[in-house]
């Protein structure tokens, strides 16, 4: 979101919150990767390779679009589901180093100035349904952040904390709510809280 006022990104914060897991000095976020790649993340607490520094890797802090997106660890070369802690600073940083992904004529004064946000900027943020625990849309947003350039590199050697591979507990929440019991699926979900713009350090 580049250089938009502070009071922009505030009312934009308030339409589309960040909901997430943190404390006061780490968020985690989620990612699912094929096992090549998500054993030895696990093994060294850091992607090494295949993991490739050069490609977007996009973060996601909301588990629910995370079984969305990975089909509760069942699509191929999305089987293991990494949740990982970052360092705040980190998640501060790419989203004042972000633009978003599509056009918003509330955030950008015109496409072109977009357009070359968009291919400069190391972060790019989608907001996309967010998932009940039946995967169903919900009435609000979950944030997807894209990371590039010099943003993976940090994010691999500088923000993580920890990695920790929840597949398991994702495949034991889905095999409940097959079951029919949601109340118990439920009890397992992480705990996952508004990460409020008082929370941001701008």
């Amino acid at each position: 979101m580049g250089d938009v006022s502070l009071y922009t990104y505030k009312i934009f914060m308030k339409e589309k919150a960040v909901r997430a897991v943190f404390d006061k000095e780490t968020i985690t976020v989620y990612q699912a990767y094929r096992p090549a790649i998500a054993v030895p993340a696990v093994k060294n607490q850091k992607f090494v390779p295949p993991f490739k520094l050069d490609r977007m890797t996009w973060i996601k802090p909301s588990f629910l679009w995370m079984m969305y997106r990975c089909g509760w660890t069942l699509k191929e070369g999305q089987e293991h589901v990494l949740a990982i802690k970052i360092k705040r600073e980190g998640w501060e940083w790419a989203m004042k180093h972000a633009c978003l992904s599509h056009f918003d004529e509330k955030m950008h004064t015109s496409r072109e100035e977009w357009k070359e946000k968009l291919q400069n900027a190391p972060v790019r943020i989608q907001w996309d349904p967010e998932r009940d625990i039946t995967l169903e849309k919900l009435d609000y947003r979950a944030i997807q952040v894209g990371l590039s350039g010099e943003a993976v590199p940090n994010y691999v050697n500088e923000w993580i904390v920890e990695i920790k591979d929840i597949s398991a507990q994702c495949r034991e929440i889905h095999q409940l709510v097959q079951n029919g019991k949601i109340e118990q699926a439920k009890a397992l979900l992480p705990q996952e809280e508004i990460y409020s713009e008082d929370e941001l350090v701008f």
